[in-house]
């Protein structure tokens, strides 16, 4: 999607907001002993109050109002009877639709007290969104991005997983531009255009460097099998510094 009326813009923050407060609600009520199906049931109600609609069950039928991966699992899963535990990394992907309009977010949160390395990781895996956040602008290369968060992931001992990529957003889920790579690579020649909306977010490991499925046909796995974290935002790309939606209140 590309923003050419500030009522789009509007629409658009106001759908990033709800998808904002509806993750950072979840993240609060989350607590060691709750299941994943109980956290989801947190956030369709959230969703519910605003008058927004899961995009993932409305578009492609997913069982669940929102992704939640669990340690071992880094994307897409699936709301279930699995227990959070005290040290788990779980990450929380909300994306949803109010008029028309679609926004995405997603962040790995820490239950409790973690291992160092872990902490470590989710502060860098803040750290590699937003350095991708500031690779975003008018007439600059999409390539950017990824050259970016790879510089700093190869920097500080890490690498990422390439085959979960950024994409297009707004009046769909996905949409041009899809594939929008958050790590190196040299056959990306597109360019942003003024008011183009999209997501930023590079997944940081260990040493994972793809996903996987296993049974589900849903959840994904790193391989080889490393710890990994999720940061995501939608922004809209401006002349100057690109415009976040997906804050909460």
């Amino acid at each position: 999607m590309t923003i050419t009326h500030e009522d789009e813009l509007n629409g658009l923050k106001e759908i990033g907001r709800i998808v904002a407060n509806t993750m950072h609600g979840m993240a609060r009520a989350m607590e060691p002993g709750m299941k994943t199906r109980e956290l989801d049931d947190i956030g369709r109600a959230l969703l519910d109050l605003e008058g927004a609609v899961s995009a993932p069950e409305q578009l492609y039928d997913f069982p669940g109002a929102t992704c939640i991966s669990v340690n071992e699992e880094i994307a897409h899963g699936i709301p279930s009877e699995r227990v959070i535990g005290a040290g788990d990394l779980v990450n929380i992907d909300v994306s949803a639709s109010k008029n028309g309009f679609f926004a995405d977010t997603g962040a790995t949160f820490r239950v409790g007290t973690v291992k160092p390395s872990l902490d470590r990781l989710c502060k860098d895996g803040k750290r590699a969104m937003e350095i991708g956040i500031r690779q975003v602008g008018s007439n600059r290369p999409l390539a950017g991005i990824g050259k970016a968060v790879g510089r700093f992931a190869s920097d500080h001992g890490y690498t990422l997983i390439q085959n979960l990529a950024s994409h297009g957003v707004g009046r769909s889920l996905h949409e041009y531009p899809s594939e929008i790579a958050t790590w190196p690579t040299r056959r990306e020649k597109r360019r942003m255009n003024k008011g183009l909306v999209l997501t930023v977010e590079p997944f940081l490991s260990t040493g994972g460097l793809w996903a996987a499925e296993r049974d589900d046909e849903w959840t994904l796995y790193s391989e080889p099998a490393a710890p990994v974290v999720q940061f995501e935002h939608t922004v809209v790309t401006t002349d100057r510094v690109p415009i976040v939606v997906t804050l909460p209140d």
